[in-house]
């Protein structure tokens, strides 16, 4: 398949070089080319341009079997997350071969968030409940994944939604991290659930998408176990053989500021659908190397 990766970053990259692993034709797009060599290096094509930018986009190819839009806003505000993601679909969409004579239109899969989902009351979610972001960059992301859905039915592609929760894996880990700087706190009674994810399995999910996905559907990709914050700071605290750290007072309006929630989500839709099996089931098996390593 020639596949096209928008956003060659700590997912794209990697998941890049998979699918040329894999005996796929693959591009990889950027904004700028910094990387270029890398991608080279790895047998990727890479392809130099910035997706709020359309003018760039009409000068290069555009014939695509599989392209996935997994750019990253660099942790902007709001605004720059309307113009990468929202603005920056609405040209991919435009810029991509439409399904036609020539034959069908790419299948795209997007790599959204579980932030969509504001459910603060630790229930369990799945793709059908209901979608209220507690934050304007959640409502960005929701707006973006139904401009797809839509435009997708319109131009007659396979379109498909990939939720992802908190990614982790090697170099990343937000708790791991807080944990290891003294800087973790346990909010409240520490029972607000965590959803996780390796990066390893985004990659997986979504060549699993890919290959086998629905048009217009969605799917979490999250791994088998919701933990709560204690629970999981707890089993850190014990893998690492150091001090729990304190808990921290936290109402529940700062919490939503800082856009908080508290729920369970589920993975089912992906597992029985897309038959995809985790390589790393819970956040024990995904830190296991990284915690064999602290404590050498």
């Amino acid at each position: 398949m020639r596949a096209l990766i928008i956003g060659t970053g700590y997912v794209g990259l990697p998941l890049a070089v998979e699918l040329v692993r894999r005996g796929h034709e693959v591009s990889g797009l950027r904004r700028d080319g910094s990387r270029a060599h890398v991608l080279a290096a790895a047998g990727i094509t890479p392809i130099i341009a910035d997706i709020t930018r359309p003018d760039e986009l009409k000068r290069l190819p555009n014939d695509f079997d599989w392209v996935v839009n997994c750019v990253a806003s660099n942790g902007g505000g709001v605004e720059d997350y309307r113009k990468v993601y929202l603005e920056g679909m609405r040209n991919v969409i435009d810029w991509l071969k439409p399904a036609g004579a020539n034959g069908p239109g790419p299948r795209l899969v997007y790599t959204s968030s579980t932030s969509v989902y504001g459910q603060n009351d630790g229930s369990l979610v799945d793709e059908t409940s209901f979608t209220e972001p507690v934050t304007e960059t959640g409502q960005a992301l929701l707006q973006t994944e139904r401009t797809l859905l839509n435009a997708a039915q319109v131009r007659n592609f396979a379109a498909m939604v990939m939720r992802v929760a908190g990614i982790y894996g090697p170099e990343r880990g937000y708790w791991l991290r807080q944990f290891l700087n003294g800087e973790a706190s346990i909010d409240g009674d520490g029972t607000r659930f965590l959803n996780m994810i390796h990066r390893d399995d985004v990659i997986g999910c979504v060549i699993a998408a890919l290959e086998h996905g629905a048009a217009g559907e969605i799917y979490n990709a999250v791994d088998d176990e919701p933990v709560s914050q204690l629970d999981f700071i707890s089993w850190l605290a014990a893998s690492l053989r150091k001090p729990m750290p304190q808990a921290a007072a936290d109402n529940f309006e700062t919490a939503r500021k800082r856009g908080v929630t508290n729920k369970r989500i589920s993975n089912s839709k992906l597992k029985t659908r897309l038959g995809y099996s985790f390589k790393y089931p819970t956040f024990r098996e995904g830190y296991a190397e990284r915690i064999l390593e602290l404590l050498k």
